[in-house]
């Protein structure tokens, strides 16, 4: 594991990261991705994520994505000595992201009130499913219910199927991009008053953002986007096409100039000159015919040779790719989409780099996730708890 100083824009911003799975923890490691102080300060018997998914040799993969850039200690929240132990963490961070049910701090002595008053320019980012307050607020949340209450699920999936979830955590992972911009914005605002705030992030909210012209389509024209599977009702030809090697990919035409290129490429001109082409939404109306004829002439070659010819045509084309093709493709090298990280369990891993890049202060993947509480002493020992108060909360059962 490197031991490299934390650099970036964030250096000396001090986090603790209290929330599991997923958005709020993801928050956490973007902000350490800059070079944020990050402490993950888990339950004795470790976050979830740890055992969450594919595991090597007993140790959990999806963790050492999540608990990268990060200092982990124990610490039992729900004991009186592991909240005195939190207060006088919470004393001297900048930033608390946590994601307990709705008055859980407040009832363990450890809420807003509390912790503004031994520390007024706290940011306290509060991750939760439903938000701080109304009818649904004590229910508990994850990201699959937002993907079903925002409208995502309703309009993906085939046309005579039902509605489709996402594999993988789309909701949190949004949630995590807001909860990240919401802190940055809580931080600045620091800079102007001196005070911090509270942060309420509600995972069913920023899937509604992203999802575009959903609500005021209803609320304007009384409109519900159906289900269309791959295509789109903006644009058309826009599908996933299966070449003649099994491999397949992905045609958008969202601009008048593309789509047009792509019929000339597949000896099609003649659709051009339809008046229905003219138009996106009207071109989706024509879908069928579209796609049989993108269809057709991709299915007689291999992917290598269709990406290459509408590449040549200046049309907009990609592989569908895997896991595999990602570490294996040249324009993720060339921008260090992936870096490896040699981690003291696992060796050399390779996993997701910092999601964007800054000409002068670039965030940087130091560490992989640490073990469980593997830097509980080092942490505490910065607070002035020594050896003998460490065996003494050890012993009540607070660590």
């Amino acid at each position: 594991m490197t031991d490299a100083p934390p650099t970036g824009a964030l250096q000396g911003l001090k986090v603790l990261d209290v929330a599991t799975l997923f958005a709020g923890p993801l928050a956490a490691t973007m902000l350490g991705d800059h070079g944020a102080d990050v402490i993950k300060i888990e339950h004795p018997r470790g976050d979830p994520s740890r055992t969450h998914g594919a595991q090597r040799d007993g140790v959990g993969l999806w963790w050492k994505m999540l608990g990268r850039n990060k200092q982990a200690i124990t610490l039992n929240l729900s004991s009186p000595e592991g909240q005195e132990v939190f207060r006088t963490l919470a004393a001297d961070a900048d930033v608390v992201i946590e994601n307990f049910r709705p008055g859980t701090l407040e009832r363990w002595g450890i809420g807003p009130e509390v912790l503004h008053e031994a520390n007024p320019g706290l940011v306290l980012a509060r991750v939760t499913g439903f938000g701080q307050f109304g009818p649904y607020s004590s229910r508990p949340g994850f990201g699959t219910l937002a993907e079903a209450m925002s409208g995502f699920a309703a309009i993906t999936g085939e046309p005579d199927g039902p509605p489709t979830l996402p594999p993988f955590g789309l909701a949190d992972g949004v949630a995590a991009l807001t909860t990240a911009f919401g802190i940055m914005t809580a931080l600045r605002a620091r800079e102007q008053t001196g005070r911090g705030q509270v942060l309420d992030m509600a995972i069913i909210e920023p899937l509604l953002t992203v999802l575009g012209p959903q609500l005021i389509a209803y609320d304007q024209l009384g409109e519900l986007q159906p289900r269309h599977g791959n295509r789109s009702s903006n644009n058309a030809p826009r599908n996933t096409y299966e070449c003649a090697d099994g491999r397949w990919v992905a045609v958008s035409t969202s601009a008048q100039s593309i789509a047009e290129r792509v019929m000339r490429l597949v000896g099609r001109p003649e659709l051009i000159d339809e008046p229905w082409f003219a138009t996106g939404a009207r071109r989706a109306q024509h879908a069928d015919e579209l796609d049989d004829a993108v269809g057709a002439w991709i299915a007689e070659r291999d992917r290598d040779e269709v990406v290459a010819a509408f590449e040549k045509a200046e049309a907009a084309v990609a592989p569908i790719y895997t896991a595999a093709d990602v570490l294996a493709d040249p324009q993720y090298a060339a921008l260090g989409s992936v870096v490896t990280v040699d981690d003291d369990e696992l060796g050399p891993i390779r996993l997701q780099n910092v999601p964007f890049r800054l000409s002068e202060t670039p965030g940087r993947v130091r560490t992989a996730g640490p073990r469980l509480g593997e830097h509980t002493a080092e942490v505490l020992a910065r607070h002035g708890i020594d050896a003998d108060r460490l065996a003494e909360l050890r012993a009540a059962g607070a660590l």
